[in-house]
């Protein structure tokens, strides 16, 4: 009984510390991919980082390419938490809308490593894999794509319901206001010349006014 206790034991051990090795090959590609590419980075140094050799990975990851597509989902999956966190606890569209704003902003570094590179990446979600594990992956990152669109037109449309913002093509506005959002992370960079604060400050005010919501209302 003791024995089998001691074995349970071990191996809810071993699986814990292979979750944790994998979170730390995510955490050190992202951070990779984010800071020099992609195409760039080598898988060999993501092993080193976390003190792995480099066929090791494979019993975690496919491919780098498969490492990349759960980079992606995490990503996607963050997103999604958030917004449903905020929207869920805010008491009317405008506080909600306005912290949602903020929200997208409120990143740690790791974070907006994470979105740079989903940024730089997503393209290649739209090419079909062979491999069973890569295709899974990357339909699972093409599918949270569609729900945060989905999630964010149906908010917006919300609004409009609410009269809170102008009627408009919930698709064309919704495509408007993030892509207006992750142009940040095609160029900011955590050790810029900017601070996530100002580039908050210049930003978020322009995506209320993309929605149409009025700068007044947004600080009542």
């Amino acid at each position: 009984m003791a024995r089998a206790a001691k074995a349970k034991t071990n191996k809810s051990a071993v699986g814990t510390s292979s979750r944790s090795k994998r979170d730390d090959i995510l955490a050190s590609a992202a951070e990779h991919f984010g800071r020099q590419g992609y195409e760039d980075t080598k898988w060999a140094d993501i092993a080193a980082d976390v003190g792995v050799g480099s066929t090791a990975l494979y019993h975690y990851f496919e491919s780098k390419l498969h490492c990349l597509f759960e980079i992606l989902s995490d990503t996607l999956e963050w997103f999604s938490v958030q917004f449903d966190e905020v929207t869920q606890s805010s008491g009317s569209f405008e506080e909600g809308l306005v912290a949602l704003m903020h929200a997208n902003f409120d990143l740690t570094e790791a974070q907006v490593s994470r979105c740079r590179v989903l940024v730089a990446e997503q393209g290649r979600l739209g090419q079909p894999r062979k491999t069973d594990r890569e295709e899974e992956a990357r339909q699972r990152a093409r599918a949270l794509v569609r729900e945060r669109e989905m999630a964010w037109s149906n908010y917006l449309s919300r609004g409009m319901a609410t009269g809170a913002i102008p009627e408009a093509n919930t698709q064309l506005l919704t495509r408007a206001l993030l892509g207006l959002y992750t142009s940040v992370w095609h160029w900011y960079h955590p050790r810029g010349t900017l601070s996530l604060t100002e580039v908050e400050a210049f930003y978020v005010p322009r995506m209320l006014a993309v929605v149409g919501f009025e700068p007044v209302a947004a600080s009542a």
